[in-house]
């Protein structure tokens, strides 16, 4: 007997490249490694013509079909040349919300919605629409659960995002590991948007750090629209390196002594799992949906967002500690298999099947 088919309809409206999207494309990879006995899962992503996730899912060649929309009202014909209709649409970001609401009134899909970012969505009437249509929200934090839950405007669970499995090549992190030479290195990685990231309480940091510890380097990566005034601002400061994008976290991860996270606000922080997974120790923002990964003193340390003074602190407090910072790294890596591609898939199945009448 033919198994039925549960077709998921992605759909991503982002113009470029973060968290949401890379999280996106790890559920669409590890719901293809699923080994169902009861169905067929079959896939499509609807994104934008020019969105940097087609080209990592041509790469990863798993039988997914692309579907071009540059907007909200773009892709909802059904022609020939598209996949059978969808059972769902999973919208993943706002945009792609307002999507699978149009594509819900013109040809009956049921979807769900992930929400990762903090903020409570804006009470008026197209968003009391969209959630209200929607069959659950998801959400990614405990904060975001609690936000949805008091809007009460759908269903709602939760699932957390999940670490991105930054590998690491021998050679590189060698080469790395000799261009810091002497040096500790206190990393980060994260948009240069400092309303967001707070990248200037870092900068604050290392101008109190040059004298008292002059062998440790700030190493930031990534690119942002702050990133020229930043560089201005850290201009004078010889321990502060600006790396820019790249695409290889994983062989820098490896030369870190310390994670610094300093966001002003953040959804949940997957980029500490893939810190965790690396054995950084980590000093983060108490912020949002952080603790739902760090755990003050056992994890890793959580100081007040906005605060240089406390950050300084707790950087210097672990700088200090090699002990400590060994037992916080430990910790946090015997968590990380609840925040996994494969444990994020699970999850998602079940919801999609529930959704879909089992």
């Amino acid at each position: 007997m033919e198994k039925p088919t549960l077709h998921i309809r992605h759909v991503n409206l982002a113009r470029g490249f973060r968290g949401g999207e890379r999280q996106t494309l790890l559920l669409i990879e590890a719901l293809a490694r699923i080994d169902d006995d009861q169905m067929t899962i079959a896939q499509s992503l609807l994104c934008r013509r020019d969105s940097p996730m087609r080209e990592a899912l041509v790469s990863l060649d798993i039988g997914v079909t692309l579907i071009d929309a540059d907007h909200a009202l773009a892709g909802h014909s059904h022609h020939d040349r598209h996949p059978p209709k969808a059972t769902l649409t999973h919208a993943h970001e706002a945009k792609a919300v307002h999507w699978a609401w149009v594509e819900r009134r013109l040809h009956g899909t049921p979807y769900l919605l992930t929400r990762r970012v903090p903020q409570p969505v804006k009470d008026k009437r197209f968003n009391r629409w969209t959630y209200r249509g929607a069959a659950m929200a998801v959400a990614i934090s405990s904060v975001i659960e609690n936000h949805l839950r008091e809007r009460n405007w759908c269903p709602v669970t939760r699932i957390p995002s999940v670490l991105s499995g930054q590998p690491s090549d021998a050679s590189r992190v060698e080469a790395l590991r000799e261009r810091f030479a002497g040096r500790r290195v206190i990393g980060h990685i994260g948009a240069l948007v400092d309303r967001h990231k707070g990248q200037r309480v870092l900068i604050e940091a290392a101008r109190r750090l040059r004298e008292t510890h002059p062998d440790v380097c700030f190493l930031l990566l990534g690119e942002g629209d702050d990133g020229a005034a930043l560089k201005t601002e850290s201009a004078d400061l010889d321990n502060v390196i600006w790396e820019g994008f790249q695409p290889n976290v994983g062989d820098y991860l490896e030369i870190m002594t310390l994670f610094a996270f300093p966001s002003r606000n953040e959804g949940l922080g997957s980029t500490l799992l893939d810190a965790m997974d690396h054995g950084v120790s980590i000093v983060a923002s108490d912020v949002d949906g952080i603790p739902d990964l760090i755990e003050h003193d056992v994890s890793g340390l959580l100081v007040p967002p906005a605060d240089p003074d406390a950050l300084t602190a707790a950087l210097t407090a672990l700088l200090e500690d090699p002990a400590r910072r060994q037992r916080l790294a430990t910790t946090a890596s015997q968590r990380l298999s609840a925040f996994t591609p494969d444990a994020m898939a699970t999850a998602y199945r079940c919801v999609y099947r529930r959704l879909a009448g089992g």
